[in-house]
């Protein structure tokens, strides 16, 4: 059975009851409380995520960092190898060009603040042919050259950080043979186109004339 307006009887006839407002506010209240315990778990994932993420980036960068820098060995090297190319494509491998050590070594006195031990090994195979001023590591260095047959090797010369004895290093660096070490307060690296055998046996000749 219908109206005259075709509305359904129920719709005319029911009976409405509106809730209290308290009644109203608790539901309320009641839903905004599930929607924030139903957000907050993933919200606290997506926190707990994120600081995850941050954490293994930064130690991933941290690690590329510490591969990409240089060491202070190798930064060493290169400086060492810049010198001895640069002594040999400028054409001025000595300042003072001598073979005697007695006038080499007076030489370094007032440019430097040590002196050089200086020594000839020529009975060994390593003729001296001089010396110079050069800078390396960060400071001025006394650097001697020989000769070994028709290699030139460089042997830079400078006071050691601290007084620890260190015997030879090889090194390999753009081709070049590296050779260092400390002995009696001196640091002392070797560079030449020269096999690493052969600097190891200049190292070894030096530090005999110097006294063991």
């Amino acid at each position: 059975m219908t109206t005259h307006d075709d509305e359904p009887l129920i719709a005319r006839d029911a009976t409405y009851y509106r809730a209290p407002d308290a009644v109203r506010a608790g539901v309320r209240a009641s839903l905004a409380e599930a929607a924030r315990e139903a957000r907050g778990p993933a919200v606290r994932r997506g926190f707990a995520f994120g600081l995850s993420f941050a954490a293994v980036a930064a130690v991933s960068w941290t690690l590329a960092l510490q591969f990409a820098r240089p060491s202070a060995e190798d930064v060493l090297a290169r400086d060492l190898v810049t010198a001895h190319v640069r002594s040999l494509m400028a054409d001025h491998l000595d300042d003072v060009a001598s073979s005697d050590r007695h006038t080499v070594k007076p030489w370094f006195t007032g440019k430097l603040d040590f002196a050089p031990p200086v020594h000839d090994l020529a009975q060994s195979g390593f003729p001296l042919t001089g010396g110079r001023l050069d800078y390396v590591d960060g400071h001025a260095v006394a650097a001697l050259t020989y000769r070994y047959r028709l290699h030139v090797v460089n042997v830079f010369i400078w006071p050691a950080a601290s007084g620890a004895e260190a015997p030879p290093r090889a090194q390999s660096r753009q081709g070049y043979s590296v050779m260092c070490w400390t002995h009696r307060g001196m640091r002392s690296c070797a560079v030449s186109d020269a096999e690493a055998a052969v600097l190891e046996a200049l190292a070894e000749g030096l530090e005999r004339a110097e006294g063991g």
